[in-house]
């Protein structure tokens, strides 16, 4: 047993005890450029970013993080080369096949945020399975945005109001906050504490954005296949040091 690992473990599940750190929300970005700078195909970083993702998900059972929120696939990455974007497909719908059991195994429980339509058959019924399967685990709640746009899902949450005042099950009076958020893919989801970048780009890449109002902001310039167990650890020393004040 690796005894200054086990030091430092225990060290970081104090701190996300201490500090209430309950949902870490994550910007995975540089797979391309990582594997550019490597001249290998863009491919061979997006399948190293799953490397990243099962080692920081992993982590977040570890140090007792009880939400991890990832940016898998925006609506605007439709924009990209076909043939990436039929990889990305093809790899999310390869990982869960080969990895569900194991993400089961360790109470992992998962759920796709994002617009789900566009999706081909196939893939959504891996999707849905995945959910289905782990519905009743109380691990890890991972949270996958897949197709995902923050100003799609406002939009989306918007038109649900809107709705229920024409139908008049709703005043406009009775419109708060909590009304809104019911109406997000995150409804019954705590806001992120702590929103991570990788990659160095100091963007929120329409991610969460109602979510997020008073996160704390952590970037790093390391590419995401190069974000490891270690890295989530300096994010978090990073959070301790942070005064959350909330406008006070």
């Amino acid at each position: 047993m690796d005894v200054s690992k086990t030091k430092q473990q225990k060290n970081i599940k104090n701190i996300v005890e201490e500090t209430g750190l309950q949902h870490i929300a994550v910007i995975m970005d540089g797979n391309r450029r990582w594997a550019k700078e490597k001249f290998l195909p863009s491919a061979v970083g997006h399948q190293k970013g799953v490397d990243s993702l099962r080692a920081v998900l992993r982590a977040c059972g570890e140090f007792g993080v009880k939400y991890l929120t990832v940016y898998a696939f925006s609506t605007e990455n439709w924009n990209r080369k076909k043939e990436e974007v039929d990889f990305l497909m093809g790899l999310l719908a390869k990982t869960l096949s080969s990895e569900l059991e194991d993400m089961h195994k360790n109470n992992v429980k998962i759920k796709f945020i994002g617009n789900m339509l566009p999706l081909n058959c196939n893939l959504k019924s891996i999707l849905r399975h995945a959910e289905e399967y782990t519905k009743n685990n109380n691990g890890v709640n991972l949270q996958i945005a897949f197709n995902y746009g923050s100003r799609d899902e406002i939009l989306n949450a918007v038109k649900i109001i809107a709705r229920k005042v024409k139908d008049g099950e709703m005043d406009v009076s009775e419109i708060t906050e909590d009304t809104v958020s019911s109406g997000l893919y995150t409804a019954g989801i705590p806001d992120p504490d702590l929103l991570i970048r990788t990659g160095g780009e100091k963007r929120i890449s329409n991610y969460l954005l109602w979510q997020i109002a008073y996160s704390e902001v952590y970037i790093t310039g390391q590419y995401w296949p190069e974000f490891n167990e270690e890295s989530l650890a300096q994010a978090i020393l990073e959070f301790k040091k942070r005064n959350r004040r909330y406008g006070k």
